[in-house]
């Protein structure tokens, strides 16, 4: 890589070459010309007349061949000892009669170096759990926030400023003799394959609400060509619709309700399957609800199970 004070830059190198090549100067005159030496001259002049214009880039100082390198059997088993004993690069040294700094080295390359690269239950390692197109699936939440007062909280103007800013901002109410704020709630509609999110501030968390946030985000989607197939929450209070709800349209909803017991999907490392696949959509593992197609007992919104838990 070109340092700051380098004398030839690869636009420099560039000019040394088609003086020497095109324009028939000496070597030794070149190199004078742009203060290098002359063995320098010689080589980016040499590899300009070999390989052109794409010559004068840095290449890798990687060789070509590597026979001292570690075989591929223990690299294997290195993994494996990391994989199913969680085991320190000088545990598994100690193991294989091998250097640490060569476990390391395999370690590192394999990523693995870091038990947080590890999946906590099943010693994989970590891939993301997603869908194979966007709007195969969106997730939908509540974020639940203080309010700040104006002026600032009082974290960052500290705490007689922020008691003060807290006194005096508008609109505020009293709760045991203290200012209250309230609170923010932020509606996130979330797309499972690319993880774009589309996001609406409210101030509360009504049912009525959440069905308006889901029909605007199903609306920002269509206009930027993603077609909705289904929606997937959580248990909130927001999502188990009153009687007489509508669910958003052209779109399927998924909840993890008490009559579903099976694990919901998530974006979590944790919940990363070994037969899964790193991108694409997991195969089913468990049947799809029969009594999914039916509106509940309250008039909530029809849930179906996507089928891609696992027991």
């Amino acid at each position: 890589m070109v340092h700051a004070n380098a004398v030839l830059t690869p636009r420099g190198r560039l000019l040394l070459a088609r003086c020497v090549v095109d324009d028939d100067w000496p070597i030794a005159r070149a190199a004078e010309h742009f203060h290098v030496s002359w063995p320098t001259a010689k080589r980016w002049a040499s590899r300009y007349a070999a390989m052109g214009v794409v010559g004068m880039t840095d290449r890798s100082s990687r060789p070509h061949r590597s026979p001292r390198r570690t075989q591929p059997a223990v690299v294997r088993r290195i993994v494996v000892l990391r994989w199913r004993h969680r085991l320190s690069p000088l545990a598994i040294a100690s193991r294989l009669s091998i250097p640490a700094s060569t476990v390391h080295a395999v370690l590192v390359r394999c990523r693995l170096n870091r038990l947080s690269h590890i999946d906590i239950r099943t010693g994989e390692q970590i891939r993301r759990y997603e869908h194979d197109r966007p709007g195969a699936l969106l997730h939908v939440d509540v974020k639940k926030l203080g309010n700040i007062p104006a002026g600032g909280g009082w974290r960052f103007v500290g705490r007689a400023q922020g008691h003060k800013n807290r006194a005096t901002t508008p609109g505020i109410t009293r709760r045991r003799r203290q200012p209250h704020l309230g609170y923010a709630f932020v509606h996130t509609v979330i797309d499972d394959h690319s993880r774009v999110a589309y996001a609406e501030i409210h101030d509360n968390e009504t049912a009525d609400i959440a069905i308006a946030v889901l029909r605007r985000a199903v609306s920002w989607f269509s206009a930027r060509g993603v077609s909705v197939e289904r929606v997937l929450s959580d248990n909130g209070s927001c999502y188990k619709s009153p009687p007489g709800a509508t669910r958003a349209p052209n779109c399927r909803s998924s909840t993890s309700g008490p009559g579903h017991t099976d694990p919901r999907p998530t974006a979590k490392s944790s919940d990363s399957i070994a037969q899964w696949p790193p991108n694409g959509p997991s195969p089913a593992i468990t049947p799809t609800n029969s009594l999914a197609d039916q509106p509940s007992q309250h008039g909530s919104i029809a849930t179906i199970t996507t089928g891609n838990t696992q027991r």
